[in-house]
């Protein structure tokens, strides 16, 4: 799988969030296809067949991202 830029994984998961939340409180024909849409985008990005596996690919990748960023934080502060 080709990991996705981080910006892009997160405006994904937003997305996906927005869509559940507008679907939750008005379930129309209009909220239910942003949501299979916003669904189908967060499976691809993460290579996950259910949006369940796809909300647990992103977090590990997200943790990912976070454990990257802190170690490139300590270099730089162990360079200073």
């Amino acid at each position: 799988m080709i990991l996705p830029a981080e910006t892009e994984l997160r405006a994904v998961l937003a997305r996906f969030a927005h869509a559940r939340m507008e679907y939750d409180v008005s379930p129309t024909g209009r909220t239910s296809r942003a949501l299979e849409d916003a669904t189908y985008t967060l499976c691809v990005i993460t290579g996950a067949r259910t949006a369940e596996d796809a909300l647990v690919t992103a977090d590990a990748l997200l943790e990912r991202y976070t454990d990257r960023t802190s170690v490139t934080q300590d270099d730089e502060t162990l360079a200073a």
